[in-house]
Parts: structure tokens; C-alpha cells; sequence
């Protein structure tokens, strides 16, 4: 696992600036698009479990990052700010879904089960399908705590940085994750 600084690098330094500039503002944001879709991408698919709504929300992350760019300071990363802006944007779909569907917390977790089993867009074995259960069958944040971890092998410190979270409560949430998660299985056993 590769560790991210939490300052900007040279080249995230050097991007923010031709993102400031007007001439060059537009290639610049294409180059963001290019370097950080899929990352972006896959971060809002495993808390939404839909293609489409992922890609949507994907748009809707760079749509807000590009008339937002007068707001980033560069006083962090820029995967940074943009994983934030994603991770938002998720939490306030599936809340309005939550809304729009009428259901509880607890009844959104048999729904999202329910989308797990019947995804057609993803490919993978009968353990696979498991653990994706397992990981919905979890509290939302320990959801997306586990899946940046688990599956980014993102450092506890950019979490914090992203969340807005104490690296120590990340660290706990996640063992509380992975503890229910091994008991989902036994369960299954």
C-alpha cells in the first residue's frame, strides 16, 4: 500500500494552477476527469450499488468540483477534495432515496441486499456477492469507512481528512466493521 501525503504534491500543485487559469482552466479540469473517474467512480458505486445512479452522481461530483473551484484552497489534495465532494454527493442521493422510498434505515438495508442480488453489472463469484451483503448489511458510515479502506487502501489519514474524522474513531469504526462482517459469515457457516 502506497501512502498519500496529505499535502499536495508538485503535480496537484502544478494542476490547481492551470485549473485557476482561465486559458488553461478547461484542459485542466479534462485532465482531472481523465485521472480521477475511476477512482471517483467505483467510490460512489460501492455505497450506491447502481451503475446508473453512479454515474450519475459521478457527473454530478465534477459539475460541482468545476463550479466550486474558486472554493478549493489547495491546502489539501485534490483527490482529497474531490473524494469529499463524491462522498457527499452519495450521502445526500441515498438519504433523498431513503426519503423518496419511504423507508427506515433498517428496511433500506433489506433494499440494498435486494440490488446486490439482482446487479447485473458486476461479475463475481458466490463470496464476492457474500461479502458485498455483508459490507450492506453495515451501518452507513462503517460502510464507507470499510470500503475506502478494504478496497481504495485508503491511509487512515486522508480518511480523516475526507470525513472530517478522528483518525483513531476511522480505525475503530473500521474494526467494528470487519468484526461484523467476520460474524456475518460464521453466522452463514
Amino acid at each position: 500500500m502506497t501512502l498519500m501525503a496529505k499535502t499536495p504534491t508538485q503535480a496537484d500543485t502544478s494542476l490547481t494552477e492551470r485549473l485557476r487559469d482561465p486559458l488553461t482552466a478547461r484542459s485542466a479540469f479534462g485532465e482531472v476527469i481523465d485521472r480521477y473517474s475511476q477512482p471517483l467512480y467505483w467510490q460512489i458505486r460501492r455505497m450506491v450499488n447502481s451503475h446508473e445512479d453512479a454515474n450519475d452522481l459521478l457527473q454530478n461530483t465534477f459539475l460541482k468540483a468545476w463550479s466550486s473551484l474558486d472554493a478549493f484552497r489547495g491546502d489539501a489534495r485534490l483527490s482529497t477534495w474531490l473524494h469529499k465532494i463524491a462522498i457527499n454527493e452519495s450521502l445526500t442521493f441515498l438519504e433523498r432515496e431513503r426519503k423518496r422510498l419511504n423507508v427506515s434505515i433498517d428496511d433500506d438495508e433489506a433494499r440494498v441486499i435486494h440490488a446486490i442480488e439482482s446487479d447485473t453489472d458486476i461479475d463475481g463469484d458466490e463470496l464476492r456477492l457474500e461479502l458485498r451483503k455483508a459490507i450492506a448489511s453495515l451501518p452507513e458510515k462503517q460502510r464507507l469507512v470499510f470500503n475506502m479502506r478494504y478496497y481504495d487502501e485508503m491511509p487512515y489519514d486522508k480518511m480523516s481528512e475526507i470525513l472530517g474524522t478522528s483518525s483513531g474513531a476511522l480505525k475503530a469504526s473500521y474494526h467494528h466493521a470487519v468484526k461484523k462482517i467476520e460474524q456475518y459469515f460464521s453466522d452463514r457457516t
